[in-house]
């Protein structure tokens, strides 16, 4: 019986200009946990403002071997990444 979901690494924009990176299965409910304060020191501390970026994955080992990946980048290379990003996904 295969209930596969596909996964997503995802990158908030935060106050500050801040940026937190992660993975969910549902990015829109992960996203509302973190600006209701139910997510991870770091969103507690600065609150969210938008998803900034969206990955899909075929599993959670692939999304999270990408979030690992994508927190060896700079901010300057990851605002790169998301300005790429807004301008292909409008």
């Amino acid at each position: 019986m295969s209930d596969a979901k596909s996964w997503y690494l995802y990158i908030l924009e935060c106050a500050g200009k801040r940026l937190y990176t992660g993975i969910a299965v549902d990015v829109e409910a992960r996203f509302q946990a973190h600006v209701m304060g139910k997510g991870a020191r770091f969103t507690k501390a600065f609150k969210p403002t938008r998803i900034a970026y969206v990955e899909p994955h075929a599993d959670r080992s692939a999304a999270s071997s990408a979030e690992h990946a994508m927190k060896k980048l700079s901010a300057t290379q990851k605002w790169a990444l998301i300005r790429s990003y807004s301008t292909t996904s409008e």
